[in-house]
Order: C-alpha cells, then structure tokens, then sequence
C-alpha cells in the first residue's frame, strides 16, 4: 500500500510533548515550502531577546516609531540564525518574497525591513531569525513517529495569540489540548 504524500504547505506543525529535540519543544511551526525536496518553515512562538529596534540599528535602517522597539525577534529555527524572515499578511511582494498562500507570504530581503520602520510595510507581521528544514522525506518520517501534529494555518494564531499560548491554541484547532497528551507515543 502507497502511503499518501502530506501536503504542509500553508499548515502548522505542532510539537508533541515527546518531541525529544529540545529545539523544537512546544514549537509550533508555520511551513512555508513543502515539495519534494523537502521542507521549510520557521518557528512561530519561541520569542528571543531580541527586538525589531536592535535589528533595525543593527542593519542601519532609521525608524522614527519608537514601538518597533519593543516587537519582539522569533527563534525561527536552528537552520541559518543570522537570516532574518518576516511573515506577513499582505498580497504585496518585496525582494525576496515566497507565497505562502493567497494571503500570508514570507519575505527575506532587508527592502521590507525598511519599509516596516518607515510605516510602509505589512499591517501584520513577525520577524524571525533562522528557520526549520528538512530534507525529502523527512518531516514525513518524522510524522509517522508522533513528533509532530500538523493543522490548517489560523491567521490570529501566527498575529494576535501571546506567544505562550500559540502551542495549546493550535492544538486546540485539531479539537484537543495538547498539553493533556502522554509524552510517550505508540504505534497501532
């Protein structure tokens, strides 16, 4: 029997509680590619100490709103730390824009850092340092050993949700809590 190929484009992969990698605990990640080559995204909720203010000083962009400040910088994953991703919910594309959807992109080109600090930029977004990936084959694997749950994409989850709460509230999406989950899985 052919097992059906998983389409995580546009999902959530939500850790389970025996993920075993302490990367990835309670990590809920937003896939933003998923072909045969493989799979990337970028973790949505483990906030660094880092916020947008120091990145923009750091890259020498000029903000005149001092909010920016105070917008937290995401760990998107252990893959390229230093390369910067915004998620965002615009149908508008910048340099280096991939489409995730109709309506949510990420973008990893500095033009819409700019546009951010000048006010121009997307209404809703989040920044991330690094990202998640995997090779062909291997999130699927990855799957099937109860590391991961994976779960249509909800906007205010990746926008509006506090950051402690995005694991348990996308769970919740697939109709459970998953902080109530044994963290020792088995095989039927």
């Amino acid at each position: 029997m052919q097992q059906e190929e998983l389409q995580l484009q546009n999902q959530l992969l939500i850790a389970m509680p025996g993920m075993g990698d302490p990367r990835f605990e309670q990590a809920v990640i937003l896939i933003a590619r998923h072909n045969a080559n493989g799979c990337f995204g970028v973790t949505i909720n483990h906030p660094t100490e880092t916020n947008l203010g120091d990145l923009l000083d750091h890259l020498k962009i000029a903000s005149c709103n001092h909010e920016l400040a105070s917008i937290p910088v995401l760990q998107g994953g252990p893959v390229q730390p230093e390369q910067g991703f915004v998620v965002h919910d615009t149908d508008r594309d910048w340099e280096n824009t991939l489409r995730i959807s109709d309506n949510l992109a990420i973008t990893a080109s500095k033009d819409i850092l700019a546009d951010i600090a000048r006010g121009r930029g997307p209404d809703n977004y989040i920044l991330t340092l690094g990202c998640a990936s995997w090779s062909a084959g291997q999130i699927e694997e990855e799957i099937l050993e109860n590391a991961w749950l994976s779960c249509p994409i909800e906007s205010s989850i990746i926008f509006s949700t506090p950051f402690p709460s995005r694991w348990q509230n996308a769970s919740q999406l697939l109709g459970f809590d998953v902080r109530l989950m044994s963290d020792l899985a088995g095989h039927a």
